[in-house]
């Protein structure tokens, strides 16, 4: 990888989390997960459980999010989950300004792509759901990589895109995401308004937490 650095900004990439960075998404999420498990027999999970895997692979998601669901049901309580979000996928929304950072950031020249613990399916159809289709210059998701917070869809995305860590920023709002670009060796943002608590952030050394995406866009123009 190799990538001239720019006198002028700090960072040339931004990894975008998807569901709860981007897309706002968290709350369908948990109401989904909540009625997979109760759908195999399983002990429905509490809001905050069932927010934590938020950014995971599915199966490994699902499986913390459900630990007294034996192993033999993770294939159908996966079917169950896909089953409900289906259902309320019309319901998922971008966050206020999202769109208008986005194709900000474009403009000014960064790099920006998605790194998210969803299926190739399931971003795809997300992305076409929120016209973003030609927005971003290269997504990757767990399903064809790793899940987080496995370093290697970020890894990839840079080697892609052939932009140095050091001039790579992670933005996510959960621990994995965070965790995520700390193992890849990049910088890192959090998002308080997601699945998990700022608090919970502040320990991966993130630059900053941003409370709304209108803060975030600021952020990212004046320091990024």
């Amino acid at each position: 990888m190799s990538n001239l650095p720019s006198r002028s900004r700090e960072f040339d990439l931004i990894a975008f989390d998807w569901d709860g960075t981007l897309f706002d998404s968290t709350k369908i999420i948990v109401r989904c997960i909540q009625e997979a498990v109760k759908d195999v027999g399983g002990q429905t999970p509490t809001d905050e459980r069932a927010a934590y895997v938020i950014g995971l692979a599915l199966g490994p998601a699902l499986a913390h999010a459900a630990p007294d669901v034996p192993a033999h049901k993770y294939p159908e309580l996966s079917k169950r989950y896909g089953h409900h979000y289906v259902n309320h996928k019309d319901d998922l929304t971008l966050f206020e300004g999202t769109l208008e950072m986005l194709n900000d950031l474009r403009s000014k020249s960064f790099k920006i792509a998605v790194a998210t613990g969803k299926s190739r399916t399931g971003l795809n159809d997300a992305l076409g759901t929120a016209a973003l289709k030609d927005v971003f210059h290269s997504t990757r998701t767990a399903d064809e990589t790793a899940g987080k917070p496995d370093p290697k869809m970020l890894l990839e995305l840079m080697e892609e895109l052939r932009i140095l860590p050091s001039r790579t920023l992670m933005i996510g709002d959960t621990s994995h995401d965070l965790l995520m670009a700390k193992r890849a060796g990049c910088a890192s943002i959090g998002v308080s308004y997601g699945a998990h608590k700022g608090e919970s952030l502040k320990e991966f050394d993130p630059l900053y937490i941003a409370p709304s995406i209108k803060d975030l866009h600021q952020w990212i123009v004046e320091n990024g």
